[in-house]
């Protein structure tokens, strides 16, 4: 299985567009209260030109049924990604996948669970979880590492952790919520080298 990289906190047409081209398998929209927050009909139109092979992820945290019902009828993602206890106050249909967020000494994934995120206690914050505990939560489901990850370090994370997949969003930053192309491009480079050893 390929590994899946997540460009996360996409504001404008260009990054998405950026994040597409240098081979992302998903982009993510932040609809909670964020210097990266986007509304649904934003989101609409800056991922128009995002293929149906890459997904389009809403990215909440502790939203009511209502927003997310917004959010569901507007952008109508691929993915609804929030921390896994919101779901069971959601009505979240069939043809959108779940990627329950997992905190690190907060929650831990059981057995039933597929695809999820792992990070640290504050999603965005650049917040580097322990790789070390981390590998041994990365052996139930498919886990897509977050936190703190960047181009520098991310190919030490695929090693140490051996994750489904990574997500980066202030990793790839030159100013709070302001994307940078040259390191996006870097970051997927280095996930895709360090993929090959796994």
């Amino acid at each position: 299985m390929s590994l899946l990289i997540k460009i996360c906190g996409l504001s404008d047409a260009r990054n998405v567009n950026d994040a597409v081209a240098a081979g992302a398998d998903a982009v993510g929209f932040v609809f909670a209260r964020s210097v990266r927050q986007v509304t649904p009909q934003h989101a609409v139109e800056i991922s128009k030109g995002v293929p149906s092979t890459v997904r389009r992820v809403a990215v909440m945290l502790h939203p009511d049924n209502e927003a997310w019902l917004k959010v569901l009828d507007v952008f109508a993602p691929d993915v609804l990604q929030t921390d896994a206890a919101d779901y069971d106050e959601l009505d979240v249909p069939y043809s959108v996948e779940r990627w329950p967020v997992f905190r690190e000494g907060v929650s831990s994934p059981g057995n039933d669970v597929t695809t999820y995120l792992f990070e640290g206690a504050r999603s965005g914050a650049g917040e580097t979880v322990n790789w070390s505990q981390a590998a041994g939560v990365a052996k139930h489901g498919n886990m897509i590492l977050a936190g703190g990850l960047g181009p520098d370090n991310v190919a030490d994370a695929i090693a140490t952790v051996r994750p489904a997949g990574v997500d980066v969003s202030s990793g790839v930053e030159n100013a709070p919520g302001k994307k940078d192309t040259l390191l996006i491009n870097e970051f997927i480079g280095a996930a895709r080298a360090a993929e090959k050893h796994l």
